[in-house]
């Protein structure tokens, strides 16, 4: 079974739909790429698989041993997130709550898979820094790590390069993809198409008629000559 299957899924607020029902599956090791116009509905999707909404209608299964609490997630910033006035380490740490249970403090499991998350990041030589005075490209690192701290199985990005130069972009989709291939399942939004479609396994692009869930190289077969523009 796979990691989450969606059937019939209407997305929506109070009642009234973004875009036509969604169907489509994400199995472990795949790279799904959500695409779709402003306000068609993908951060909204994303909002529903972290059970944070319910959608107007449809079902969202979650299978082959992922539990709800075993997803990382890598949200969109806003200004005064970027100015939190924390250290690399602390904020990374804060993704291993989930994994702390009842007790009242974090304990060595917990510090332990912190620095791990940090060092897989490469990002080890700023662990004590504020994460305020970091670059774009560095604190998107750090929120990956504390995405890794809460799951070893499936992420979800949503528009991770947004605002980041073309360099820190290629090195955080390399990074991205490198994990991808070393077993963890990527579920990521992004308006940057001709940048992501490389690394994706899979496309779903969401549309107010007629949504598409295919693999990446059926996609761009169908739209050569769009994205060729």
């Amino acid at each position: 079974m796979a990691y989450i299957t969606a059937e019939n899924l209407q997305l929506g607020y109070d009642n009234t739909p973004v875009a036509a029902p969604l169907s489509f599956s994400v199995s472990k090791g795949d790279y799904l790429c959500i695409i779709g116009e402003n306000g068609s509905g993908k951060t909204t999707l994303i909002k529903t698989l972290l059970r944070l909404i319910k959608p107007l209608s449809g079902t969202i299964k979650n299978g082959d041993g992922l539990l709800p609490n075993e997803i990382g997630y890598l949200p969109q910033q806003n200004a005064i997130q970027k100015d939190f006035p924390a250290s690399v380490f602390e904020i990374v740490l804060s993704g291993t709550l989930p994994k702390c249970g009842f007790k009242p403090f974090y304990g060595k499991a917990e510090k332990q898979l912190a620095l791990d998350s940090i060092e897989k990041m490469g990002i080890s030589n700023l662990k004590n820094i504020c994460y305020r005075t970091l670059s774009g490209g560095q604190q998107q690192r750090v929120l990956l790590a504390r995405a890794l701290c809460a799951t070893s199985k499936l992420i979800l990005l949503d528009e991770p390069v947004t605002g980041l130069d073309p360099k820190a972009t290629n090195e955080l989709y390399l990074l991205i993809k490198k994990l991808n291939s070393e077993g963890i399942t990527v579920i990521m939004v992004s308006h940057d198409i001709m940048g992501a479609l490389p690394y994706a396994s899979h496309v779903l692009c969401i549309k107010k008629d007629n949504s598409i869930f295919c693999t990446a190289s059926d996609y761009v077969r169908a739209h050569k000559e769009t994205l060729g523009k």
